[in-house]
């Protein structure tokens, strides 16, 4: 890895891509950290997000912080990524939306004018219903009369417009950096993150007793945990397949062996996205009514908290059925094998049609099986660990999964950029 950035630093078009993508970054970063939103307390922010079991702390992750900060950047990148799953999860039920996906790059921009435009939507859906949470917690310093109205608008209108911006800072990156834009966003501020755990892990070792063995075992398994994440990620199953010898006027095609490459984790982080997502529901709910702690709807709710071990069931269970529902819009065994025949393709063994349909999909299933429970354990991992040892896990197993998933795809953009430019050093 190492070597590869020293040795694309090396070629001026691609430093200068890496130096925009950094740029771009330290802007996101400055606006997560440095530019406040008026009218609002950071201190009982902080105490919303520390009371844990509510989708507050998911998205303070997905910030790098910026929601504790109560800065522009607060709703971070959630509102594109969940316009871009919705319109993504359209397009395979609507058939206008299917259509338009197939017609190339023209079709593509006016998906990604519609993700704008949801973007747009959604942002300020979630900015209205933030504002509501942050006054019932009081942490908005002016509730009442003109003075109230018009901090509502200053704080929906900040976090609106702060999503909107996140979001074009991103398509610059993807039109003139290196890296998906959005998850570079997503890296740093998880990355940025890491000082703040690495003083978490000093206090415990201050405190000592059985947090001498714990803290350097923990630190020791989520390196292995790493290395187990690179290996899963970039592990697939390979379907032989062969293509007979046609004639085409003059010349004849065909007749050479290759594969179809089924990834292990072919659904990425998304299925633990869902997940979350829908299990920080109920904390989202009793943040916004403050139901009594000993009454019906209060015990009932806090069975979802995070360090429950209802919680840590369901997140498993929800991981592995949104897997299976990703894989299932995502991959289609029925138009595979019509593509194999069409090119005269067949795999060894497997009669066309129907046949090569069913082993694809057994296939996909048995693959699906594995990434899923893959993606599960790798989710619950902290929650374990954290009710062991009693410890506040501040870097889960979805952080971990997009930091190295997005490492490699930008380790792999520049590869692949230099093999282009038929870089003579990376080759050899």
């Amino acid at each position: 890895m190492f070597e590869t950035l020293k040795n694309a630093w090396k070629i001026q078009d691609l430093r200068n891509k890496m130096l925009f993508t950094l740029a771009i970054i330290l802007i996101f970063r400055f606006g997560a950290v440095a530019v406040p939103v008026p009218y609002l307390d950071p201190a009982a922010m902080q105490n919303m997000i520390n009371g844990g079991g509510n989708l507050l702390g998911f998205i303070n992750i997905l910030s790098g912080g910026a929601f504790e900060r109560a800065t522009l950047f607060a709703l971070g990148i959630s509102p594109y990524i969940t316009a871009s799953i919705v319109i993504q999860l359209l397009t395979v039920a609507i058939p206008a939306l299917e259509r338009m996906a197939k017609e190339g790059e023209d079709g593509r921009k006016k998906i990604n004018k519609i993700t704008r435009y949801s973007t747009l939507g959604l942002g300020v859906l979630q900015a209205i219903a933030y504002y509501v949470m942050l006054r019932n917690e009081n942490a908005v310093k002016y509730v009442s009369g003109f003075s109230g109205v018009f901090a509502a608008v200053v704080i929906v209108g900040s976090f609106t417009l702060g999503g909107l911006i996140v979001m074009w800072l991103g398509e610059r990156i993807d039109e003139k950096g290196i890296g998906n834009g959005i998850s570079m966003m997503l890296f740093s501020g998880i990355v940025s993150r890491g000082p703040h755990v690495i003083a978490m892990m000093y206090q415990y070792l201050k405190i000592g007793d059985q947090y001498y063995f714990f803290v350097p075992a923990i630190i020791a398994l989520f390196v292995v945990v790493i290395g187990f994440i690179v290996l899963m990620t970039q592990a697939e199953r390979r379907i032989p397949v062969t293509y007979a010898k046609r004639v085409v006027g003059r010349k004849m095609y065909g007749g050479q062996s290759t594969h179809i490459p089924i990834k292990v984790n072919m659904s990425g982080v998304m299925p633990i996205i869902f997940a979350s997502s829908l299990l920080a529901i109920p904390g989202t709910i009793k943040a916004f009514v403050d139901p009594q702690a000993t009454g019906f709807w209060g015990k009932l709710l806090g069975v979802f908290d995070y360090n429950k071990p209802v919680y840590a069931i369901l997140y498993f269970l929800l991981i592995i059925a949104f897997n299976y529902f990703y894989v299932a819009i995502q991959y289609n065994p029925l138009e595979m094998a019509n593509n194999l025949r069409r090119n005269n393709g067949a795999i060894p063994g497997i009669r066309p049609g129907k046949p090569t349909s069913d082993f694809i999909a057994k296939v996909i299933s048995k693959v699906t099986l594995v990434g899923a429970i893959f993606l599960g354990l790798i989710a619950i991992l902290p929650i374990a660990l954290g009710a062991i040892a009693k410890m506040n896990i501040a870097l889960g197993g979805t952080t971990i999964i997009i930091v190295v998933g997005v490492a490699l795809d930008f380790v792999r953009q520049l590869e692949s950029q230099m093999m282009m430019r038929h870089y003579k050093g990376f080759l050899e």
